[in-house]
């Protein structure tokens, strides 16, 4: 096997597992020997990979968590079609209950601005990132969408954008522990409502 491909495939496996450990139980309650026992790896090899512990999370964070929220919430608005219902099903693909869908659509990337927010600014620093991301992509296709005749000339893109951000990551939390399964059809049926209102059929007829 080519070295490339396989050091590739060892640092995915690596980063995969990281994230399930982090997940279940956070990055400040997970120690090294934690991460060393459940990846079967002498510390000597760990620091082969890796400097420390967050050279091993921002690595996680580089090789999967961007990928997994650019395939759930960046790479849906890649269309010429009216933008709104693919934001709207991109949300609740991204919305499915950990439980049943733990590391595709449970990507915890809430839990993780949560859990870094003043305590670690170069992590935070990472995870915003992904967001802003997220949010210019959000304003580019909306933007789009008003210029196509699928939006009203008047809606602040920016605006819209930073609303449906802060409710899916107000959601996620909401969420964070399934107890109510209703509160993400309540969730997705009032933003259906809203986003009608922003349609160009309604407010531009």
């Amino acid at each position: 096997m080519d070295r490339n491909l396989k050091k590739r495939e060892t640092m995915h496996r690596l980063c995969a597992k990281g994230l399930e450990i982090f997940h279940e139980k956070g990055y400040y309650n997970t120690s090294l020997d934690d991460i060393l026992k459940e990846l079967s790896l002498s510390k000597g090899a760990f620091y082969h990979h890796f400097k420390s512990k967050e050279d091993y999370f921002i690595s996680i964070v580089q090789n999967l968590v961007v990928q997994k929220v650019y395939a759930l919430l960046v790479e849906p608005l890649n269309t010429h079609e009216n933008p709104l219902p693919i934001i709207i099903d991109s949300l609740e693909k991204a919305l499915e209950p950990v439980k049943h869908n733990e590391m595709v659509y449970g990507f915890m990337l809430n839990d993780f601005l949560m859990e870094f927010n003043k305590r670690n600014s170069e992590i935070s620093t990472y995870l915003k990132d992904i967001i802003k991301v997220w949010e210019v992509n959000l304003v580019s296709v909306l933007k789009k969408g008003k210029v196509d005749g699928h939006i009203a000339r008047h809606v602040d893109c920016e605006g819209v954008a930073s609303y449906i951000i802060a409710s899916y990551l107000g959601m996620r939390t909401l969420m964070s522990d399934n107890s109510n399964p209703q509160l993400k059809y309540n969730y997705i049926q009032q933003l259906k409502q809203y986003f009608g209102s922003l349609e160009a059929r309604y407010a531009d007829a």
